[in-house]
């Protein structure tokens, strides 16, 4: 086995799905839509008061989180020894290993690997969102059933996932029903907008899917190097009956989702239902060891994916991002998020870890819309007080940052920054430059302006400018009013 990180220049990931928009474009067009801020409002405030809770009961929550960074951090610095280890155990349990450096040669394997299968069954997988696996599939005339009931509503509407944990945040009930009646065979024309019901219909569509089904597709929340376990956990069931119902299971996992030991779960199964779902244990754990004959699938294979963690596992800075475990935490603290939804993120990660998981992934080189994501924060912090593994989210979005302007091409913002350095640099110049300044007071309107003329209207778009003061400081320095005004200061110390 080679590790995937040897090439002088490691591949990077896909791209961006919002096309040539750049984030604060797309977040223009979402804060537009009043329905979607009701609809994530409520949801992130409900999940975080949930999240608030479960933490508080545990005395050890700051030990717990202390613990989870350090295991994330020998993963990265063992985790070429540890994917040879992790391959070893999963051939040896009768599963196939196959390794996959970006995402079409992920998807060249799946495919081959379906053996003329029309119709596979799918285990809620951001990995697979990732490589674009199910715009591949249908490609080559392959349905693939999403079976996650928020994946399976994003589905039916042709949409894209706008949250990590909660793919439809961004739609209510009853607007889940229309779709339903409108998307979904066989429903009945009666379905009300009750979340019981709508479960329900899922349901019924989904259990053919499931009994007919030769092959499923998961990802996995965990592996385990010692050995050579998955992990998914889940909360509806239908993660079950994917992982044990077809013949064949192939599973999709990036590289950086190892954990040294099995041990090492008892920190994670209490860090991660806690920090996505507010519950203090998923409702669905499975682990699946190779294959076992008579239980469950006849044949296993993982998809090790790397499409560009090697190369932010080579950025010294940023490689705390793949201690992620995907637990959503971030965004549901998030005031960005909150209000613009995951769509404008434009990438399979959205909120504050995908502004910083997206660019490291895909690139951000030239005018990549990417490179407009480690901008969509106020730094406010609230994402690293939440992450269950430490991840100092604000730190790296100011690394990206810096990181972009380093390597950008001039702009016209640079050369205002390098003629105000040396207006600055030099009392003269600084001077002249506050006297003409003070025409400013033309454009004012109530002691404000409002609206700059070209090139600098970018700036007045979004904020309101104080109308420049008639009198510099400098100017009031020099005068015989500030003489005096300091004379009697210190009269008035003395006595």
């Amino acid at each position: 086995m080679t590790f995937l990180g040897t090439p002088e220049v490691p591949p990077r990931g896909t791209g961006n799905l919002r096309g040539t928009q750049s984030f604060p474009e797309a977040a223009h067009d979402r804060l537009a839509d009043s329905q979607l801020r009701r609809n994530l409002g409520k949801a992130t405030r409900t999940i975080r008061a949930k999240r608030l809770a479960v933490a508080g009961e545990l005395p050890d929550w700051e030990a717990l989180r202390d613990a989870g960074s350090a295991i994330k951090t020998e993963v990265l610095a063992n985790l070429p020894d540890l994917l040879e280890t992790f391959e070893q155990r999963v051939t040896e349990r009768g599963g196939t290993v196959h390794w996959a450096p970006d995402a079409a040669a992920a998807n060249e394997i799946i495919t081959e690997l379906l053996g003329g299968a029309r119709e596979v069954v799918k285990v809620k997988s951001m990995a697979t969102q990732e490589i674009g696996l199910n715009e591949h599939l249908e490609s080559a005339g392959i349905s693939a059933f999403e079976t996650d009931l928020a994946e399976l509503i994003v589905q039916l509407a042709g949409d894209t996932p706008s949250h990590i944990l909660v793919p439809a945040i961004h739609r209510n009930r009853a607007e889940i029903r229309e779709l339903f009646l409108r998307a979904m065979p066989g429903v009945d024309p009666d379905l009300d907008d009750d979340p019981a019901n709508l479960a329900a219909a899922a349901r019924r569509y989904l259990r053919q899917k499931f009994m007919a089904a030769e092959v499923a597709i998961s990802g996995a929340n965990f592996g385990i190097a010692e050995t050579g376990t998955l992990t998914v956990v889940e909360s509806e069931g239908n993660g079950r009956m994917c992982l044990t119902l077809p013949r064949k299971l192939i599973t999709v996992m990036g590289i950086e989702k190892l954990l040294p030991r099995f041990a090492d779960l008892e920190v994670f199964l209490q860090l991660l239902p806690r920090s996505s779902t507010g519950e203090r244990m998923n409702p669905y754990t499975s682990m699946w060891t190779g294959v076992t004959p008579g239980d469950g699938p006849e044949e296993f294979h993982l998809v090790l994916l790397d499409n560009g963690r090697s190369a932010t596992l080579a950025d010294e800075i940023g490689r705390s991002a793949l201690h992620c475990i995907r637990c959503s935490a971030c965004l549901n603290v998030c005031p960005v998020y909150e209000r613009t939804g995951g769509h404008a993120y434009g990438s399979t990660y959205p909120g504050p870890i995908g502004a910083v998981l997206s660019p490291q992934l895909a690139g951000m080189a030239g005018s990549d819309p990417n490179a407009s994501l480690p901008y969509a924060s106020s730094l406010c912090g609230a994402c690293y007080d939440a992450c269950p593994v430490k991840i100092d989210i604000p730190s790296l979005l100011v690394e990206l940052r810096h990181q972009h302007v380093r390597e950008a091409a001039p702009s016209g913002e640079a050369a205002i920054m390098k003629a105000a350095a040396a207006v600055m640099g030099d009392s003269r110049r600084w001077e002249l430059a506050q006297r003409a300044a003070g025409l400013g007071r033309l454009l004012a309107r109530d002691g404000r302006i409002r609206a700059l003329p070209p090139p600098l209207r970018g700036w007045t778009g979004a904020r309101d400018l104080p109308a420049p003061p008639k009198q510099t400081f400098r100017q009031w320095w020099a005068s015989p009013q500030a003489r005096e005004e300091l004379r009697r200061e210190a009269e008035r110390g003395l006595g």
